[in-house]
């Protein structure tokens, strides 16, 4: 079990680790890796979403565990919108794609469609997370 301190950590670990994911995308955008590219937009939401079930004590074991339990605890319960349940499916799915499929490649027209959404969910993503330190820092 985690304590208080431990908790607290690592969910700025987890936040932190996302942002900086997020900002290795532009250059292999700029390189044409787009598979990596969309690699490293699923990891960043993975890290934002661990973040939050962190803080908030959900376990989980897989990936698979990781988004059920974010859409059950924050899709679900309305804490977070639907839209940004359907952007960490869809970066999922491109991910897998890219890293296990033969004779696939993402695209840069996918890669430049899932950038902001991807941006966009680690933003709300990471106000709930700023929000718990802030109670649980006061």
């Amino acid at each position: 079990m985690l304590t208080d301190i431990q908790r607290t950590d690592i969910v700025r670990y987890r936040i932190d680790n996302a942002q900086k994911t997020m900002a290795e995308v532009e250059t292999h955008i700029q390189n044409k890796f787009y598979n990596t590219a969309a690699n490293r937009m699923y990891y960043a939401c993975y890290y934002a979403a661990s973040a939050l079930l962190i803080a908030h004590k959900v376990k989980t074991k897989s990936h698979d565990g990781v988004r059920q339990m974010f859409s059950l605890h924050f899709i679900k319960t309305g804490i977070l919108p639907m839209h940004l349940s359907n952007i960490y499916s869809t970066l999922f799915k491109q991910r897998l794609s890219g890293d296990y499929d033969d004779m696939f490649d993402n695209t840069l027209e996918t890669v430049n469609e899932l950038y902001p959404k991807a941006q966009e969910f680690i933003a709300a993503v990471k106000e709930k997370v700023d929000q718990w330190l802030a109670e649980n820092e006061a």
